[in-house]
């Protein structure tokens, strides 16, 4: 999963959870296929969810993620990448549009929403590796 900042912002796209009743927001990424290292699935699931270009991506950490999601148990390592979006002006843009497979909104969140407890952030964990300060 990328984590792309925009200032105190996070690139993130915005689901719901129906048995929750959640709203939520996830870094972008997604699954790595065999055989593929995990940096390259990252670049690829990028060009496929929001048909961008990442440059400058390094590995921040991994995460466990253990979660319950639409009343079903999941599971997740996650290896997550600091990155940047190759085109400056995606970061002038505040309409991303949607992730193009699913239809996601994808967003900026502020930061501080997470850390104040406004917003959730997934996969668990994210925030202490890239909270500010």
């Amino acid at each position: 999963m990328a984590v792309v900042l925009r200032g105190a912002d996070i690139l993130v796209s915005q689901g719901r959870d129906p048995v929750k009743g959640e709203t939520f927001h996830r870094l972008l990424g997604g699954g790595i296929e065999f055989g593929e290292p995990a940096e390259e699935a990252l670049r690829r699931e990028m060009r496929e969810e929001i048909a961008v270009e990442l440059t400058g991506v390094e590995r921040l950490g991994v995460v466990e993620n253990i979660f319950v999601y639409d009343g079903e148990p999941g599971h997740e390592i996650v290896f997550l990448y600091s990155a940047t979006v190759a085109d400056p002006a995606f970061y002038d843009r505040d309409d991303l549009g949607t992730v193009l497979d699913e239809g996601s909104p994808v967003l900026w969140l502020p930061l501080q929403d997470v850390v104040d407890g406004r917003a959730i952030l997934y996969p668990t964990g994210v925030i202490d590796l890239v909270r500010p300060g």
